[in-house]
């Protein structure tokens, strides 16, 4: 076997590097780049070993053929967010209660890995179109999250290598772009660096942004990072791994988030659940890494592990840009080079599949009104919105909201706001429909939330940020918001519209548009980049094609169109040129983490978190226990919910502001809350009881095991009226009776919310079964223990008339089970049996081994306990 490390004398000392050259031999070449990273990974973790099973496993995949191995992978680092941090850091502390409980010690249990949580899902937009909206909604987001904020900095205080950036600092995979990765990591080993690629896993699906600038990453269930947090390595088949080769480049007009859009459509079109992604050819170079980070962010909703472009000199340019050290950067082309994981885009290494797109054929474009990978037109705005209706927009009335009326315009996301040309070019529009004296229609609601505060700085440097105010697109703080849901409300005449049952849509720069997600009484929305919000917040409405309607009047009568106020590239690029300060970056970073609000948080200081039992934010949860039992097995289960396609887990896990009539709201009433203050859902993770209660309610979660069912309801044999799920599920434990669920094609699409699987947990649910799961819900679901079970014949259980009296009979032993094993289980009307052809949807044994544990949690909780007394 060749040597494992090779070393390289460079500026910081000598530099020691994973050999990968030697270690791949002549097959490097042929390999996507994202495969050499897996194996370099793989290599230096493994420390070489089973070297040769390595190599016959590449040279399989190289002709097709799989040969069965599993790839290690250890992440350099974790990425959070606050609210998947919540219920991950409620596991911890209750891991901890658990743990002294049973003789151990708690003080013991603490993360081995780095992780960085980033606070910025808990803004919300309650204040806009005004200077004062930024410290409005600050003041805002702390009354309602303080307690919340507390426990968070209780664990960094309670527990090393966790560390907490507050609200403020940006949104995390900014963060991650900006501040964290150092794409090429350098670490002190006696006398020399070891200098390691980085890499990532991020409890959120859009971790791949980091794809953008050369680093492997990608988003991970709550649970599974658990699992990798306490020194437990991901494992996984070599994957599938689809080229998407670009040819030509952008032309006027045509945006990074044109090209996103435009892959998405297309990748879904293929087919792509679940496979990496890798960007090859010459089109690729043509690409700043802020674009292509665009791209990488959509990842998920192409269907995608990863989106990711491989290092090379734009990476070094962005680096730059963003001010990072110097001699740092200068390392980072010579090692790659040496391992073989610098990009040359005239190379064409081998894929699983592969589609082509011609960068030049681009132009701006619009994805919805349901979903984000509907790619279209904008002359097919209006269309695509009566056939989700299924009825013509009404003609307009004088004096009154249009229907098809623009409730929500928000330049909102990671997705687009962490790229200073799209915010440059949306600034420009702004300033040239200002000068003409345009206005949004008073029904728009209007919001700039920027990735990074540093966008502050260079908005204003370039003279654009009083433009975006006159227009109503003041900063509303840096976050998430509209685009995870924190909208805040929306205006009383929309309200009314949308009482008179016109059609209201929402248009934003961000990630997702299913229904209900930006606004829960909005159920239309279109994704566009962020001078094209602009452009639909002036014209008020999807009913003409926005590139060819005259958007309004000049002060002189002039009719003023798209095209009038779009600015040259010559433009953009000159703004761009007075724009950017590479000292910015850090700066505004470093300041935004002085936050005073958060220093001043008194937070607990010890080993176990104190639970106070009246709080309504915290609650310890029922899932880190001993006593939790493996769920495979054989029996006889009744139907809980049968759901159909496309349900992600915006539909199984509440999210948005919680309505006061809901049976979250009337709980969190009788504990003390205001019925008009109850703030979002994602604000109680922490609190088992609140989620329990708002699980399905999504408006178009729709049990198909009876007509009449409203969301969040079932129907149980014997009983005359609907209840809700979590009290059917009571229903069925009382009874002893086991309870699954059954759904159609991509269950579990969207976000990584590990609580659309904890959720289902609590209602003892002991399998779902489904045509086809989403990755990262799929992982969560066997975090939980739950198995995910996959129809492979042509049964639709949305179509199956399953009754509540009806039931499914599944055996699963837990010790006859296999990699890949086919099953029959059987859905038993009135006595009589239905084969169903399945296959447990489990992909490495170390899923296996977590499935036949009961989940993760009890499985960290026997290792720390193991190891306890071993160390005795």
């Amino acid at each position: 076997m060749p040597l494992l490390y090779n070393t390289l004398s460079s500026g910081p000392g000598t530099l020691r590097f994973t050999n990968l050259r030697a270690m791949l031999g002549n097959r490097l070449n042929s390999l996507p780049h994202v495969l050499r990273f897996l194996a370099e990974n793989h290599l230096r973790n493994t420390q070489g070993d089973n070297h040769e099973e390595l190599l016959h496993a590449l040279d399989e995949w190289l002709v097709g053929r799989s040969a069965g191995t599993e790839l290690t992978f250890v992440p350099s680092r974790l990425l959070m967010h606050d609210t998947t941090c919540t219920p991950a850091l409620a596991d911890i502390a209750a891991l901890k209660d658990a743990l002294a409980e049973a003789g151990g010690d708690p003080g013991s249990l603490f993360p081995s890995l780095p992780i960085d949580v980033s606070v910025d899902h808990s803004l919300a937009v309650e204040s806009f179109a005004s200077r004062a909206a930024l410290s409005r909604n600050k003041t805002v987001e702390f009354v309602r999250n303080a307690e919340r904020f507390a426990f968070m900095k209780w664990a960094a205080a309670s527990m090393p290598n966790l560390r907490v950036h507050p609200p403020g600092t940006g949104i995390m995979h900014t963060i991650n772009l900006e501040q964290l990765t150092t794409v090429l990591q350098l670490t002190p080993h006696e006398n020399i660096f070891d200098a390691i690629p980085d890499s990532v896993l991020g409890t959120d699906s859009h971790t791949p942004m980091i794809n953008g600038i050369g680093v492997l990453g990608w988003g991970i269930g709550g649970l599974e990072a658990e699992n990798v947090m306490f020194g437990q390595p991901t494992t996984l088949p070599i994957p599938e791994i689809v080229g998407v080769r670009l040819i030509g480049h952008l032309q006027q007009g045509a945006l990074s988030t044109d090209l996103a859009l435009e892959v998405t459509h297309h990748l879904r079109k293929l087919g792509v659940s679940g496979p990496f992604v890798e960007f090859f050819g010459p089109g690729v170079a043509t690409l700043s890494a802020d674009d292509r980070a665009v791209v990488a962010n959509m990842a998920p909703e192409y269907g995608a592990t990863t989106g990711f472009f491989p290092p090379d000199d734009r990476v070094i340019d962005y680096l730059v840009r963003t001010g990072r050290h110097t001699a740092k950067i200068a390392v980072i082309k010579p090692v790659f080079q040496e391992m073989g994981l610098w990009f040359d885009h005239r190379q064409h290494p081998r894929f699983d599949r592969e589609i082509s797109i011609d960068l030049t054929e681009l132009v701006p474009s619009i994805a919805g009104p349901r979903r984000p990978q509907d790619r279209r037109a904008t002359i097919e705005a209006r269309s695509a919105v009566e056939d989700a209706l299924q009825r013509p927009l009404a003609d307009p009335v004088p004096n009154e909201i249009p229907d098809g009326a623009i409730g929500i315009a928000a330049i909102t996301s990671c997705t687009n706001t962490s790229d200073p040309r799209l915010l440059i070019t949306a600034g420009l529009l702004a300033r040239n429909a200002n000068r003409r004296g345009l206005r949004p229609p008073p029904w728009v609601k209007t919001s700039l939330a920027p990735g990074s505060p540093s966008a502050q700085n260079f908005l204003k440097r370039a003279g654009l940020l009083e433009d975006l105010e006159a227009l109503g697109f003041d900063i509303v703080g840096f976050g998430c918001t509209t685009c995870i849901g924190n909208s805040g409300p929306l205006l009383p005449q929309i309200r009314s519209a949308l009482n008179a049952g016109k059609a209201v849509v929402a248009v934003l720069s961000g990630n997702r548009n299913f229904p209900g997600r930006v606004h829960p009484a909005l159920d239309l929305g279109y994704l566009a980049s962020p001078p094209l919000v602009i452009a639909y917040a002036l014209y008020g409405d999807v009913r003409q094609d926005i590139r060819t309607t005259t958007l309004g009047t000049s002060a002189n009568g002039t009719p003023v169109q798209l095209a009038d106020i779009w600015p040259a590239e010559d433009e953009i690029n000159a703004a761009m040129a007075t724009a950017i300060n590479p000292a910015d970056t850090k700066r505004a970073f470093n300041v935004a983490a002085r936050n005073s609000e958060w220093a001043a948080l008194d937070a607990p200081v010890s080993d176990r978190f104190p639970w106070d039992p009246d709080s309504r934010y915290l609650r310890r949860p029922k899932f880190a226990s001993l006593d939790n039992a493996s769920r495979l097995g054989s029996y006889d289960a009744a139907p809980l919910a049968i759901l159909g396609d496309d349900i992600s887990t915006d539909h199984i896990s509440p999210a948005g502001a919680i309505a006061p009539e809901s049976e979250a709201g009337r709980w969190l009433i009788k504990h003390g809350s205001e019925p008009d203050n109850l703030n979002v859902y994602a604000a109680y993770r922490g609190n088992w009881e609140v989620m329990l209660r708002g699980l399905f309610t999504n408006r178009l979660a729709q049990n198909f095991l009876a007509p009449e069912l409203a969301s969040g309801e079932t129907r149980v044999e014997g009983e005359t009226e609907a209840l809700t799920l979590h009290r059917a599920a009571e229903f069925y434990r009382q009874r002893n009776i086991p309870a699954i669920l059954m759904a159609g094609e991509r269950y579990g699409m969207g976000s990584s919310r590990d609580w659309a699987a904890k959720g289902v947990a609590l209602l003892g649910v002991r399998a779902v079964i489904a045509r086809s799961f989403e990755r990262i819900h799929r992982t969560n679901l066997i975090g939980m223990g739950i198995a995910p079970i996959r129809i492979l014949d042509g049964f639709v259980p949305a179509n199956a008339g399953i009754r509540c009296n009806d039931r499914i009979r599944i055996a699963l032993n837990p010790e006859e089970l296999s990699l890949g094993q086919q099953h029959v289980i059987e859905l038993i009307t009135n006595g009589i049996p239905l084969p169903i052809a399945v296959r447990l949807d489990i992909e490495t044994k170390q899923e296996l081994t977590t499935l036949q544990a009961g989940g993760i949690l009890p499985s960290i909780l026997r290792m720390s306990l193991a190891h306890q007394k071993n160390q005795r």
